[in-house]
């Protein structure tokens, strides 16, 4: 290259340079002024809500899934087969004991019913001569005997009758309201067809299972409360009446039977809900808001909000505090150990922490 040339090249070199060393240094210049403002403004603190860890009464309970179940309820069906020959009842209608439901063809059990009430007619005189004769001594013990086991014989025929004339005639059991009917006029019915469901609807009964762990804690007449999906805002309660005699050997449950009044039929059998049995008497407890808890696989923990001094200045920060929650209700958790009462612990922005950060405490109910 020649002088000539040479000249504008190192120009230029020296031209980019010195815009260069100009652009980074005032890039390191800006820097240096940002980290001197930072050393003035001091740590960076993150804005919190806290609130204080208190000890409030905590009324021991069981919750479980419970399904609800008529004192009473029966599909009904005939025990004899025929032709149906009359339906005296609507789908969904309350019915009383002994009212007829079904009537089967009967005419010809009637009709054997009035010949065996004249058979037993005509033995019950033949037994009264042979009686009166034998007093008179004009007919034999064998004569009396006969006479009478024929009469007994007649007696039990009408009896017989009798029995399968009311088979044939299908009544309530109890009283209770009718489900939908499965059968018409004209029908043939054969033993095991299905009329219709009856169910007994105040009261019901609420089963539901508890561990085998829990056993001790349940008994006759404590208090339970059952809440239904479809009825959100309603409460419906009852008393535990009774719990099976043995634990099932593959859940190591034991079944609790509760009886729940039901005076307004808003509840049915075969719905379910949640039931909670309340045990024992409410005993103090440490408790926190739920949201309070930050859980992890490696162990529930909270954030205390504590006061530290360092050069001279007093400042908050969070610490991170493992717990051991207990059950939760309410929005509330109880605190079965990790901390005290009156300590301040963080209930929002502790995604923003990591434990000995400083913290600014907002919308806190400290007193």
């Amino acid at each position: 290259m020649s002088k000539s040339g040479l000249h504008p090249f190192l120009s230029t070199v020296v031209v980019v340079v010195v815009v260069l060393g100009a652009v980074f240094g005032f890039k390191s210049w800006k820097a240096h002024q940002a980290s001197v403002a930072m050393a003035h403004r001091g740590p960076f603190v993150v804005s919190v809500s806290a609130t204080e860890v208190v000890k409030m009464p905590w009324q021991p309970r069981i919750d479980a899934v419970a399904s609800l179940i008529a004192v009473e309820g029966v599909h009904l069906t005939s025990q004899l087969a025929g032709q149906i020959t009359g339906v005296y009842f609507h789908s969904g209608q309350p019915v009383r004991k002994g009212q007829r439901l079904v009537q089967i063809d009967d005419s010809n059990q009637r009709a054997q019913l009035a010949s065996d009430r004249a058979t037993e007619t005509l033995d019950r005189l033949n037994y009264r001569r042979a009686t009166s004769l034998f007093r008179l001594r004009a007919t034999s013990r064998a004569s009396l005997d006969t006479a009478r086991a024929s009469y007994e014989m007649a007696r039990a025929a009408v009896a017989n009758d009798l029995a399968t004339l009311a088979k044939l005639s299908v009544a309530a059991p109890f009283s209770g309201r009718i489900g939908i009917r499965q059968v018409s006029v004209g029908q043939y019915m054969v033993p095991g067809t299905e009329i219709a469901a009856l169910n007994t609807w105040n009261p019901l009964r609420a089963e539901f299972t508890v561990p085998q762990s829990q056993i001790d804690l349940v008994r006759p007449g404590d208090q339970v409360s059952i809440t239904i999906n479809e009825f959100a805002n309603r409460h419906f309660t009852g008393r535990v009446s009774a719990m099976d005699s043995e634990v099932d050997s593959s859940t190591r449950n034991v079944t609790v039977e509760a009886t729940i009044p039901n005076p307004q039929s808003l509840l049915r059998p075969g719905m379910f809900g949640e039931a909670r049995v309340m045990v024992g008497a409410a005993k103090p407890v440490l408790t926190v808001p739920t949201v309070a808890i930050s859980y992890s696989s490696f162990g529930d923990f909270v954030y205390i909000v504590q006061t530290h001094k360092a050069g001279g200045q007093t400042m908050r920060v969070a610490i991170a505090t493992p717990v051991h929650p207990g059950d939760t209700r309410g929005g509330m958790t109880q605190i079965l150990s990790g901390l005290q009462p009156g300590e301040l612990v963080v209930t929002a922005g502790q995604m923003k922490l990591r434990s000995g950060m400083p913290v600014a405490v907002h919308d806190s109910n400290a007193h």
